[in-house]
């Protein structure tokens, strides 16, 4: 499986964190090992840019997702094929002040929004009442169970 991090945003962050996440989360949801997805850290700035230019909405958000072979989550009997996922982008500083707010770390905010956008890399979406049970429940499941992993690291 191939999970790159680029950090271009000016805010330190443990980066093998977010890969280990959506290793676990592929692993559990029947991605290909040979899948591969790109994470990237960017700044208020960039990011703002990218949320007016693909959802034509002001300011800064907290993660996009840039799908790219549409794959969609296996089953254990059958993988999805290898391929190339897409893109995630996360905003560290929009995450950091969401954390604060919601009273929990900036780890779990960043990991959250990580397994999110992973999420919609894989096809899911939250537009509907229905589709957000799911993906919200999806999303809870996988961050639940990389936790008691990471616990046993």
């Amino acid at each position: 499986m191939s999970i790159e991090v680029n950090n271009e945003s000016s805010v330190e962050f443990d980066e093998g964190a977010l890969q280990r996440v959506v290793a676990y989360s592929l692993d559990q949801l029947h991605v290909h090992p040979d899948a591969e997805v790109a994470i990237v850290l960017v700044d208020e700035g960039a990011m703002e840019q990218l949320h007016v230019q693909w959802m034509d909405e002001p300011g800064p958000t907290d993660v996009l997702s840039f799908p790219m072979d549409e794959l969609r989550p296996g089953t254990e009997d059958m993988v999805t094929p290898p391929g190339l996922l897409g893109d995630i982008v996360v905003c560290p500083q929009v995450a950091k002040a969401q954390a604060e707010a919601a009273g929990h770390s900036m780890l779990d905010e960043m990991l959250m929004l990580t397994v999110h956008g992973l999420l919609h890399l894989l096809g899911f979406d939250h537009a509907e009442p229905d589709e957000e049970k799911e993906m919200f429940g999806l999303q809870r499941d996988l961050l639940v169970g990389f936790a008691l992993a990471e616990r046993r690291r």
